[in-house]
């Protein structure tokens, strides 16, 4: 399965790392498509009001860690980064339910959904283990383990109670016999 992982990785990443490199060769342009959206959100998110700014650190953020899942160097924090950096691109790219024109509304109803396949691709990466066993099952062969220790340690503690009355009789029977 490595192997699998190491080519579909630089595949999932791709899109991003050449999102990223045309968003800082075309500021200005993909900064004016984005003005609408960025002009709704950037005061409530804290964000500057700067369409070219957002759009050049948001492809800068895009290659770093696009090249991060590519290698798998900070695989799971690149997904993350990524992940977290796509909704808001795909929300001010492709909001196709504000076109007016039916193909225009088309072709970007398509990028949406190419978009939330790729935001897919990036969680199943976040939460992927590598084979290794998640932290689900490893808290339930631990529920388990602590249920079987219960268990034997009440099963064990029955049998000393049990053999501490056989004592205690036997004892008893000396000291009747001791005396008689």
């Amino acid at each position: 399965m490595g192997l699998v992982r190491a080519l579909a990785r630089p595949m999932l990443a791709a899109p991003f790392v050449m999102g990223g490199i045309n968003q800082l060769t075309k500021p200005a342009e993909l900064g004016a498509l984005a003005r609408p959206f960025i002009s709704r959100i950037a005061e409530p998110a804290g964000l500057p009001n700067d369409p070219e700014l957002l759009v050049k650190a948001n492809g800068a953020l895009m290659i770093t860690a696009g090249a991060g899942l590519a290698t798998g160097v900070l695989r799971k924090p690149s997904a993350a980064a990524l992940a977290a950096s796509l909704v808001p691109t795909t929300l001010a790219a492709h909001s196709f339910w504000e076109m007016p024109d039916e193909k225009e509304k088309a072709v970007h109803r398509n990028g949406f959904f190419n978009n939330l396949g790729l935001l897919g691709g990036l969680i199943l990466t976040i939460v992927d283990t590598e084979g290794k066993p998640g932290l689900l099952y490893r808290a339930r062969m631990a529920k388990r383990g602590a249920g079987h220790s219960a268990k034997a340690a009440r099963r064990e503690a029955k049998h000393a109670a049990r053999a501490a009355r056989r004592e205690a009789k036997i004892a008893l029977l000396s000291a009747k016999d001791a005396v008689s």
